[in-house]
């Protein structure tokens, strides 16, 4: 990072120094250098972990099963990008979550999370598997209702995720009575109409109690759902709204970042 900010310093000072000389061919190269610098800049931030926490240091009492560092997933191996099991937010999105936490532990539940920040070379692994046709192993488990040459279309798969800004994630409620996930009338990541928060054809009441359940207590704190997707919510005033992240998940990235 100091080594980025050193080479800005050194272009921002050649730009300085060629605006004040004046002409026609010094302002295209105050152009071309003012473009250097952003571009580097952008890209510094897109790998700069430093507003970013380990889920289980913020919110210890939050139940994580990281899908994506598994086989057990759509795809069904284990997603680029992913290098540990643990789930890591930005620091915002990580407090606001040990809130709703708090909140769903009082009703006698735990929350479980599948997902939060998902590095942009993940979300490259989904593009490249779902332009792979052939490629259908999950397909009974994940995606039975769906054509998958229509994936894109029907914005289950995308170039870009929100995942990839840090504040979203995807979870559901563990009960403590039980020992068990919720019944949410539905599996996580499952392609289909069946996932939409407010789908009722073939749910019971408890089922559809339940999602409403998890789906109140995020928004009490501060997150918004997704139409689509029962499981999946994004902080409300998230930090990063502009910036698709790309380092990968590992406790390393956050070692040094504090809380």
């Amino acid at each position: 990072m100091k080594k980025i900010m050193k080479r800005q310093a050194a272009i921002l000072m050649a730009v300085i120094f060629m605006m004040s000389a004046g002409g026609c061919t010094q302002k295209k190269n105050v152009e071309t250098s003012a473009e250097t610098v952003q571009k580097e800049t952008e890209a510094a931030d897109e790998n700069n972990s430093e507003g970013f926490v380990l889920l289980a240091d913020v919110a210890p009492d939050v139940i994580q099963e990281v899908r994506y560092y598994t086989t057990y997933n759509f795809v069904g191996e284990r997603i680029d990008g992913y290098e540990e099991p643990c789930v890591l937010m930005t620091k915002e999105a990580a407090a606001a979550l040990n809130e709703v936490s708090k909140d769903v532990m009082e009703q006698g539940y735990r929350l479980k999370v599948y997902d939060a920040y998902r590095p942009q070379t993940a979300v490259d692994h989904f593009v490249r598997w779902a332009e792979d046709l052939d490629a259908t192993e999950m397909k009974d488990y994940f995606y039975l209702e769906v054509d998958k040459t229509l994936l894109f279309d029907q914005g289950y798969i995308d170039a870009k995720s929100g995942h990839s800004r840090g504040s979203t994630v995807d979870l559901t409620l563990f009960d403590m009575s039980t020992g068990k996930e919720v019944d949410m009338g539905g599996t996580f990541d499952y392609f289909g109409e069946l996932s939409h928060p407010d789908y009722t054809e073939g749910l019971t009441d408890e089922q559809y109690a339940n999602r409403m359940i998890l789906r109140e207590a995020m928004i009490r704190h501060g997150f918004r759902p997704l139409e689509t997707e029962w499981w999946h919510f994004t902080l409300e005033n998230e930090p990063y709204p502009d910036t698709y992240f790309d380092f990968h998940v590992n406790a390393e990235v956050v070692s040094d970042a504090g809380l």
